[in-house]
């Protein structure tokens, strides 16, 4: 008895210990992000490059630790029809998602640019509905019109509002919800079964590419005249390592937690982020309209999530005992933006 209750008891510190892992690289990748971004000291403005290295880095790690090492495991099954209909538009919109929302530091704040991300799950059901995996009904429409009266409040509760970079944040919001969808469609539709470290490695490829080509366009010839190649390695390495490092906590969350466990970690971690980067950068000033704007949101997200949660559970169980990783990928958004 005494060790089935050690036992209990050390598992459950191990799956707190990765949860805990988990908000504290994602909080932390975020406002490592906007120093990188905004800070006069690193001197490096560029969010589609940093994004690139972001992919580079992950795509060279991931084929290391799959093929060379060998630690990890690819799943097999990929062909090239899969790989041109659904990873390819996966990986266009998460190099989007990663670079709108990027950008989006560089007008606002990390505090606001949050507030905005709330408004994630009515783009998801939006297109969702469009694309047919959803169906429109009462609830639904009052949880998002919920979600989305408080996001307009915490807006209106803005001091510094920057219509650029609201702009931004709602593209990397409307390409986040696209790569759900897509991701959705690649392992219902063409019954496809990935585990996290398998979407990297065919993922981030993928973005790196679709990144490079614009950023040779947009942000290299600024690089060039500015004398910017001469950044900081050690800085921009470590923010790369930690990037990867996000997504691999991603992975052990996943392996060893569930999905409503999933979903309260990223209610927390919003919240976090919220609040320490009004004691981190100057630019964040929070206001009652703010926090209560938000706090709206946040409920609608939390009812969103319940609905989601019942409505996965009515289908089964059998695939998912199967298949717990690949079933639970799609609940996980984008942090490191």
């Amino acid at each position: 008895m005494a060790d089935r209750i050690r036992s209990f008891l050390n598992e459950g510190a191990v799956t707190y210990a990765y949860i805990l892992l988990y908000i504290a690289l994602s909080s932390g990748q975020i406002f490592f992000n906007k120093w990188v971004l905004s800070s006069k000291e690193i001197n490096f403005p560029y969010p589609l490059g940093l994004t690139l290295l972001h992919m580079v880095f992950s795509s060279v790690l991931c084929f290391v630790l799959t093929k060379v090492f060998k630690v990890m495991r690819v799943e097999e099954g990929m062909t090239l029809e899969i790989y041109t209909n659904s990873v390819i538009p996966i990986g266009a919109t998460f190099a989007m998602t990663l670079w709108l929302g990027n950008t989006a530091y560089l007008y606002i704040s990390v505090a606001f640019a949050q507030m905005l991300k709330a408004i994630m799950p009515v783009a998801v059901f939006v297109l969702g509905v469009a694309a047919g995996l959803e169906m429109m009904n009462c609830r639904m429409l009052f949880i998002m019109s919920v979600i989305s009266f408080g996001v307009l409040v915490a807006s209106y509760g803005e001091i510094n509002i920057n219509w650029i970079g609201v702009v931004y944040q709602m593209g990397g919001v409307v390409g986040e919800a696209l790569r759900l969808i897509f991701m959705e469609i690649l392992v219902k539709r063409k019954g496809l079964k990935l585990n996290p470290v398998s979407v990297m490695y065919y993922v981030s490829p993928c973005s790196a590419l679709c990144l490079f080509i614009p950023w040779i366009f947009l942000e290299k010839p600024r690089m060039e005249a500015h004398g910017t190649w001469n950044f900081q390695p050690v800085v921009l390495m470590l923010n790369s390592l930690c990037t990867f490092a996000l997504n691999l906590s991603v992975f052990l969350v996943i392996s060893h937690t569930s999905a409503l466990t999933i979903r309260v970690a990223g209610v927390v971690k919003d919240w976090v982020v919220v609040l320490m980067s009004a004691l981190l950068f100057a630019d964040t000033k929070l206001t009652m309209i703010n926090l209560f704007g938000y706090a709206i949101a946040i409920a609608g997200v939390a009812a969103y999530n319940n609905h989601k949660l019942k409505k996965e559970a009515s289908k089964g169980s059998s695939d998912e005992s199967q298949h717990p990783e690949s079933i639970r990928l799609t609940e996980l958004s984008t942090s490191n933006s």
